[in-house]
């Protein structure tokens, strides 16, 4: 844990943190400070997310309540799925983690955590030189190949209180696929051609997820400060960074809750609005903004 926690100071001196003073940068990192307060390390796990489940109920059992920004990590996973259920390939090499974080964001805010969370993954992935895009909602890809995946999930504990759970799996040394992933997904060290350092890129990700998480409560904040929401006009600052990144705006998609089982129709994307609904002109001139499912570039 020394050495992650090392990396993570290496990064944070590396941090791209735009036009913010000193002051807001200040308040940011301390929202964000949570973040890997505690690390739990497994050598085999079946799933991070079932892990950090049992954490939740044991601490409860005790009369307490898990610490925001505990991580439970694992070097490769025998049972992990990703939205949908749909399995995802964890084998050793790669990153594997999931984060608690409490439900304490106003709504608008909340819809924006797996925004936040992209934005992290992205910028970790370039930090080691790759020119990594987001696709809505956060999807961390290269060219057309998935590099990272994302779930974001609630969780009412027995006493009623409610977390978020963030499971998080980027491909870093492993460059082996299953077959319908063949095409389809790639690693950092694919795209590099030579090994990484996965203890800095867990230091790297978990400074990013600082910036990223501080960045929206400290959003949830300005907001509040200025009395207006995104339906009433005002921009988020964290979409502006995830914007920044995303590379949907202008692509032909094809939409659907669960694209896998059921696409429902094809439009060009148009734009990202102020709430984070991806808008989208279909083919008959009409127009749709969708908050949840997913996108399949055509």
């Amino acid at each position: 844990m020394q050495d992650i926690r090392a990396q993570q100071l290496v990064f944070l001196d590396r941090l791209h943190t735009g036009p913010f003073s000193s002051p807001d940068i200040e308040k940011i990192f301390a929202y964000g400070a949570p973040v890997g307060a505690t690390i739990e390390h497994h050598p085999r796990l079946e799933r991070c997310m079932g892990r950090l489940q049992e954490l939740v109920q044991e601490e409860e059992e005790q009369g307490r309540v898990l610490g925001a920004g505990t991580i439970v990590l694992a070097d490769t996973l025998s049972h992990s799925s990703g939205r949908f259920d749909r399995v995802w390939h964890a084998p050793e090499g790669g990153l594997w983690l999931a984060m608690v974080w409490p439900d304490i964001l106003l709504p608008e805010f909340t819809r924006l955590l797996p925004f936040a969370i992209g934005v992290a993954c992205c910028r970790t992935v370039r930090q080691f030189g790759v020119d990594a895009r987001l696709k809505w909602v956060n999807d961390v890809h290269i060219g057309r190949k998935k590099l990272a995946g994302i779930l974001c999930s609630t969780m009412r504990s027995p006493g009623y209180d409610r977390y978020h759970l963030i499971g998080i799996g980027m491909n870093g040394n492993n460059q082996t696929f299953p077959g319908d992933l063949q095409g389809k997904a790639t690693s950092l060290r694919a795209e590099l051609s030579r090994k990484i350092d996965l203890t800095a890129l867990i230091g790297c990700l978990l400074t990013e997820l600082q910036w990223a998480l501080g960045l929206l409560h400290y959003d949830e904040e300005q907001a509040l400060a200025e009395g207006l929401d995104c339906e009433q006009g005002r921009e988020s600052l964290l979409l502006a960074v995830w914007r920044d990144l995303c590379d949907t705006a202008g692509r032909r998609v094809e939409y659907g809750f669960d694209i896998e089982k059921k696409s429902m129709y094809r439009a060009l994307a148009r734009e990202i609005d102020l709430c984070g609904g991806l808008v989208m002109e279909l083919e008959d001139g009409g127009t749709v903004t969708e908050y949840s499912g997913e996108i399949v570039y055509l």
